[in-house]
């Protein structure tokens, strides 16, 4: 495999296969509150990625337990409580620490995987997640989506470059894994912007990424905009060359949460529509950078190859 699959990271860490389990815990987003804004992020409708929301939100160790009985498994194997849906760190600290206990009240369970916001990590709350750091394998997911400014203002992201760059400083040594969430094909972004994102989070102190196409989906201010032909979404064709462009100029240690996005339900997607599954445009990207001979962080690599160069010259 031409990049660095989160499959293989479980694999070289814990020697067995490792499942997340999604679920609800009932969480709001500032974002949508008022604290920051009620229009939420332009492309946001949760039901349309998160199968927790079918679950009630006051029954977390039903939710684990269903989420393990719905796995197929092969051989020996264990599960880490993803909080998916809405910020999972935004609450009081004492309200989180019953929820993630809560979480990790099963013997099968090895860790959580917490998806949030960098504006929503006080040190707080990052004192608490790293209590569990010591037992429990815990990566912390920062949605990004991209390092330029213009953009994060235009989807009503309601964060800056620079919180997650203050989120992310503070949440070193404290034992967790950092993930940055990321999306191609943001509006006005031109294939520069999005390297140029790649080459930023190549330069941050995290663990991993998780890589989104941009998808139009009902019931949100994106569709409104791409109704009006104020926005354009990849071809299957455009986006596997793309997200290739892109790992080639992350960090070959960066371990690859996903490579495209998902839609629980087709009904909700209105662009881009592919003839394809997930699974071809995965294997799509791995032929590509086959042809190109070329794997992740290989001009990110060349970069660091010539800077050494120059530096060496000086």
């Amino acid at each position: 495999m031409r990049y660095y699959s989160l499959s293989r990271f479980f694999r070289e860490r814990f020697g067995f296969r490792v499942y997340k389990i999604p679920v609800h815990a009932g969480f709001a987003c500032p974002n949508r509150d008022g604290a920051i804004s009620r229009k939420g992020c332009i492309f946001c409708w949760n039901p349309s990625f998160s199968p927790a929301l079918d679950y009630d939100a006051g029954s977390l160790r039903a939710q684990v337990a269903a989420g393990k009985a719905a796995v197929k498994r092969k051989g020996e194997s264990k599960f880490l409580v993803y909080f998916q849906p809405f910020t999972n760190t935004y609450a009081p600290v004492e309200k989180l620490r019953s929820i993630y206990d809560t979480a990790l009240d099963d013997h099968e369970v090895i860790g959580m995987c917490i998806g949030t916001r960098p504006d929503c990590v006080p040190d707080a709350v990052l004192d608490l997640l790293a209590e569990y750091t010591g037992k429990w394998h815990i990566w912390l997911e920062y949605g990004l989506q991209s390092a330029h400014d213009r953009t994060l203002f235009l989807i009503n992201r309601g964060h800056t470059r620079a919180d997650f760059e203050d989120a992310v400083a503070r949440s070193q040594g404290r034992g967790l894994f950092l993930c940055a969430h990321v999306i191609l094909g943001l509006p006005g972004e031109t294939r520069e912007d999005m390297l140029e994102t790649a080459s930023f989070l190549s330069s941050q102190p995290i663990q991993g990424v998780k890589i989104h196409h941009l998808q139009v989906i009902e019931n949100t201010p994106l569709a409104e905009m791409h109704q009006e032909n104020r926005v354009q979404t990849y071809s299957f064709e455009e986006y596997v060359p793309l997200v290739c462009d892109f790992l080639e100029w992350l960090r070959p240690d960066l371990v690859i949460h996903r490579l495209v996005g998902d839609v629980l339900d087709s009904g909700y997607l209105l662009a881009p529509r592919w003839r394809v599954g997930k699974a071809q445009v995965i294997n799509a990207i791995e032929k590509e950078l086959e042809l190109r001979q070329s794997r992740q962080g290989f001009k990110w690599k060349q970069m660091k190859k010539r800077e050494g160069s120059r530096e060496t010259k000086i």
